[in-house]
């Protein structure tokens, strides 16, 4: 009944391959359904082998239902029912990949950070510290809003840094900012009507976004809030202290417009994301949109993304008062997103100030990037044009070019150089005369941004001017 051999000198057990040549055969119908099996000393002697290697393979196939074990009379092969018949020749490896991952020689990234500068010897320290068995405890599910001892960290800080004013109860910890939108939106309305910046940032996808988005322009003095005044919506996305990706700042009238617009109907909000606040290289900081409202209409958020490192996936949100309660409502079964590890070891990193000397390094260490990529473009292109360079670590580069800003970034890549143009950041679609791109410098090395700049002006065929 059994046509197949088994190979004593193969790496896999005597007992695995007799367990699959009788499954093969059941599934095979080559046994048929009631049919008994040989014994086990019967087919030990048959294949020359021990009564414990027939007894291992046919406990497995008892445990997984193709045969059925009789007292006293012996096992016989069980009904099973048969697997659908594949109805396409589709194989796995037709399967297109649906992310593309490719080593740049540049990398312009307005997302990347300096990597050589992170203070790997303390973060160990505080890792190790947690990992220990006093920390036991930390292995059951956690408060829904986050760890509280980081929660008081992100309060302190924001009082010191920010100016604002609020309790630990008020902020909710979320694995990122894409993660943090919807759950804000829940709270607010599910009907909410919502506007974004033109260009500008959105933690949902923009093919998900459909006739939700209500695009609102941005010009130099950040949103224009004249517009958002006249659509319907009652909720609005921004970045006012460093606007991504143009790095306009909101403008003190214009602050003032948007708090008075929020506070003219119950069920008007605005949700602040304070991106790159904290690397700032012109003037004093710009203070919070959160810190000026009186009446509680600004949803304050922020990550770790920028100041700390972007895998460690911590963000977090601060509710007004009284949308705390509403908040408890509609998420009382959350659990965290968050690791409650990792929020111990930066709630630590941060109550013995090692966050706030890592902040003060590395603005010394992203101003003179900024700077350096200033001087080079002052210097060798003054065709092209600078804006957004007053925070952050990417600028605006826009020049006149023949060809379109998608060829220029293919030509690029090309060449093995990442780069992405403002076209990517627009809810609809703009014509400009310009071609603008954003040039990221955050994980470049200071002595590698002049020959950096040099060859991507080169490949796109921008002449330099010789000093």
């Amino acid at each position: 009944m059994l046509f197949f051999q088994l190979q004593k000198d193969h790496t896999i057990p005597l007992y695995e391959q007799l367990y699959i040549g009788i499954k093969n055969a059941i599934t095979n119908n080559q046994l048929a359904v009631g049919v008994r099996l040989p014994s086990k000393r019967e087919l030990a002697d048959f294949f020359n082998i021990s009564q414990t290697t027939v007894e291992l393979a046919y406990s497995q196939l008892l445990a997984e239902g193709y045969i059925i074990s009789k007292p006293r009379v012996g096992y016989f092969v069980e009904e099973i029912d048969s697997l659908p018949y594949r109805q396409s020749d589709i194989t796995t490896k037709e399967i297109k990949k649906t992310t593309e991952t490719m080593e740049y020689k540049i990398d312009f990234s307005s997302a990347k950070i300096d990597e050589d500068a992170f203070p790997f010897t303390i973060w160990r320290k505080y890792a190790k510290d947690v990992l220990d068995r006093p920390f036991k405890h930390l292995l059951q599910t956690g408060e829904r809003q986050g760890e509280h001892a980081l929660r008081i960290e992100i309060a302190n800080y924001l009082h010191q840094s920010r100016g604002i004013e609020c309790e630990p109860e008020q902020i909710v910890i979320g694995s990122g900012t894409e993660q943090l939108l919807p759950m804000i939106l829940k709270i607010l309305d599910t009907n909410s009507q919502l506007a974004f910046e033109n260009p500008g940032y959105s933690p949902i996808p923009r093919h998900q976004l459909g006739q939700l988005a209500i695009p609102i322009s941005v010009d130099t003095d950040g949103i224009v809030v004249e517009q958002l005044q006249k659509t319907n919506a009652n909720v609005v996305y921004i970045t006012p202290s460093h606007q991504f990706p143009t790095g306009a700042v909101l403008s003190a009238n214009r602050r003032t417009q948007l708090l008075n617009w929020a506070a003219k109907a119950p069920d008007r909000f605005i949700i602040e994301d304070d991106y790159d606040s904290e690397f700032r290289y012109i003037g004093k900081p710009i203070p919070a949109l959160r810190g000026l409202d009186v009446n509680d209409r600004v949803i304050y958020l922020s990550t770790f993304t920028k100041s700390l490192m972007p895998s460690l996936r911590v963000a977090f949100f601060v509710l007004p008062p009284t949308l705390v309660q509403r908040y408890q409502e509609h998420f009382n079964y959350y659990s965290s997103t968050v690791p409650r590890f990792e929020q111990h070891i930066l709630a630590k990193f941060m109550k013995d100030g090692h966050f706030a000397k890592h902040l003060n390094r590395m603005r010394k260490i992203y101003r003179k990037k900024h700077d350096k990529c200033i001087e080079v473009f002052s210097n060798h292109y003054p065709q092209i044009t600078i804006s957004g360079d007053a925070a952050g670590t990417n600028i605006l580069v826009a020049f006149r070019h023949e060809k379109s800003e998608r060829e220029l970034q293919q030509v690029a890549r090309q060449n093995g150089i990442h780069i992405l143009p403002l076209s990517n950041y627009y809810l609809t679609e703009q014509h400009y005369s310009k071609r603008t791109f954003l040039l990221g410098f955050g994980n470049l090395q200071l002595h590698d941004i002049e020959p950096n700049i040099h060859q991507l002006m080169e490949i796109w065929g921008i002449s330099k001017k010789l000093i």
